[in-house]
């Protein structure tokens, strides 16, 4: 069987830095946000998480938006993500079951880099990440593409994810989806579907 997991909220602790960024640049939240467009598919954040622009391209770009001059990658030097051991214990029980366990991520470069530092994706069998593939979730395209480079059946396939949108839209093409609550949450479902 094919386990897919989610990065953030999943397997470490999710990012929560764009008011430390504010404060930096002098700005209040509301203003940083709405410089980058968060969570819109036309914004410049969303260009970063499907890899239309790398970090540094997302800082050059937001320069010109603003008017502030940005030459250091605060996405990434203040990102310092730490993993959910109980999460990694479970990942580590799957693989020695025999199961395939890999990270499908929204990610931009930045955040990607921390990880790779870290060696927070070793635990994993292979790691999609949306600023590489080129596509994000909630697009049905994700889970498709991860599918496809695994030559997996939805059918035989289970994928976690703590945001909601995220696990309605792997379900929609017929993928086992659990919404993450926490670890022990999850073990227990996950064994309940073994």
């Amino acid at each position: 069987m094919l386990f897919i997991f989610d990065m953030g909220g999943v397997c470490c602790n999710t990012w929560k830095g764009t008011g430390k960024i504010s404060e930096i640049l002098g700005l209040k939240k509301e203003e940083f946000e709405s410089i980058y467009g968060k969570d819109t598919k036309d914004s410049l954040f969303h260009k970063c998480t499907i890899g239309e622009i790398d970090t540094a391209g997302f800082w050059k770009e937001f320069n010109k938006r603003c008017g502030i001059k940005v030459f250091t990658d605060w996405f990434h030097y203040l990102f310092h993500p730490v993993l959910i051991q109980e999460t990694v214990e479970l990942i580590e029980e799957l693989k020695k079951k025999g199961h395939r366990v890999v990270c499908g991520t929204n990610t931009i470069s930045g955040h990607y880099a921390n990880h790779v530092e870290n060696g927070d994706y070793s635990i994993f069998d292979q790691t999609y990440a949306s600023c590489f593939m080129g596509v994000a979730k909630p697009d049905p395209d994700f889970y498709r593409l991860i599918l496809k480079a695994e030559e997996a059946s939805a059918e035989n396939t289970v994928f976690i994810d703590d945001r909601i949108e995220n696990v309605e839209a792997a379900a929609g093409i017929g993928i086992t989806a659990i919404q993450y609550k926490n670890s022990a949450d999850l073990r227990q479902k996950i064994f309940n579907l073994l």
